[in-house]
């Protein structure tokens, strides 16, 4: 699986999470800081990412739109980097049933 993290994200955590996610992204290193979620999605979906993000802009974009892409939702206050990077490290599991389940779409994590 192939993330992608939104602007919300600190681009750092392509990095950390190399090891689970290789060949993932951050929306500021493919060029597209500037860019809307809908561009956003759109780019997700044709390359075959899932979004994360802090966002409840692309649960409502998933409800509306449907999926691909899926969206990895965290919906943790204020946290640092590391947090996001431990809630996603233990959350590895449910995360990869969310890329085998063709019947979900959104994943929300807190």
């Amino acid at each position: 699986m192939k993330l992608l993290f939104d602007h919300n994200l600190s681009p750092r955590l392509v990095n950390l999470l190399a090891d689970l996610y290789p060949h993932s992204q951050h929306v500021f290193l493919v060029g597209m800081e500037q860019t809307n979620d809908q561009q956003i999605w759109d780019y997700a979906a044709k390359n075959d990412f899932t979004i994360v993000t802090r966002d409840s802009d692309y649960n409502d974009l998933s409800l509306i739109r449907g999926f691909p892409p899926k969206v990895i939702w965290v919906r943790r206050g204020n946290c640092s980097t590391q947090a996001i990077e431990q809630i996603l490290r233990s959350a590895t599991a449910i995360i990869q049933r969310l890329a085998e389940d063709d019947s979900i779409g959104v994943l929300t994590l807190y």
